[in-house]
């Protein structure tokens, strides 16, 4: 398992900004949310890369800011929007063949139009990442229809080998339910976690702020899958500056050290 911060914690700092912050902090291996639609120009995304090589970085994984029109754009009746849409969602994969990443966020549909409707679409948007050696990920949010971990478990079992999961902890807690629950449901096909501590002070909290259970999640998801990313993804006003979000970042590379063959990383 490897550990990384998502820039969606350093909003609405640029991207690169984001990006040189943690470079210079030590942070090896982050997540990146694309904010806008200049930053999948090829000439933007070789500038990143650069900066990842520079310095000895990795990325993980891309989160679209196109995830909030999911829901229409993949999933309506409208098929040429559809269409459209898996068109357009090429330019994040050219953009994450381009800086190296792995894993796309994917939220999916809001309403309820079936598990089979779902599975349908997603499988599109699923193979035509694989055609760019891209795994697209379903993630659990709580205003979508991925906020249950039933809906998880039988979407998995439903598809079996085109399916892959990112398990956000603070969104299982905001749907009522344990992160544990949606490990679970996914097992294996746990690919990508987004990590925060929660308690009574919230539910995307700093690392020791809270009362999660880090070491029995760990144990779990290293049973499942060894090799899932886990993202230190925070709400910028769940932290006073960076060196808060550093320290929260040591923690979780040294809790994830154990899991390594080569130690600490």
């Amino acid at each position: 398992m490897q550990a990384g911060v998502s820039t969606a914690c350093l909003y609405p700092r640029p991207l690169e900004e984001a990006i040189y912050d943690f470079a210079v902090n030590g942070v090896s291996c982050t997540e990146i949310f694309i904010n806008t639609n200049s930053e999948l120009k090829k000439s933007y995304a070789n500038n990143i890369a650069n900066m990842f090589k520079r310095f000895d970085m990795c990325c993980a994984s891309v989160h679209p800011f196109t995830s909030e029109i999911e829901s229409i754009m993949f999933f309506s009746d409208y098929e040429r929007r559809t269409d459209d849409m898996l068109e357009y969602y090429k330019l994040y994969f050219n953009f994450m063949n381009t800086v190296g990443a792995g894993v796309f966020v994917f939220h999916g549909d809001k309403a309820d139009r079936g598990r089979e409707n779902y599975c349908e679409r997603y499988s599109r948007l699923y193979r035509l990442g694989k055609e760019f050696g891209i795994t697209v990920a379903v993630e659990n949010v709580s205003r979508c229809q991925s906020s249950s971990s039933a809906f998880i478990r039988d979407i998995a079992r439903m598809l079996g080998d085109e399916f892959a999961f990112v398990l956000d902890t603070k969104q299982a807690v905001r749907a009522g339910e344990t992160p544990f629950a949606f490990l679970d449901a996914a097992g294996k096909r746990t690919v990508h976690v987004h990590i925060s501590d929660s308690g009574e002070l919230g539910d995307c909290l700093l690392i020791g702020k809270g009362n999660f259970r880090f070491n029995q999640f760990f144990e779990r998801l290293n049973r499942y899958n060894p090799d899932a990313n886990v993202i230190l993804e925070l709400y910028r006003n769940g932290f006073n500056g960076i060196s808060d979000l550093i320290s929260s970042y040591n923690i979780l590379v040294k809790m994830l050290g154990i899991y390594s063959k080569e130690g600490l990383y």
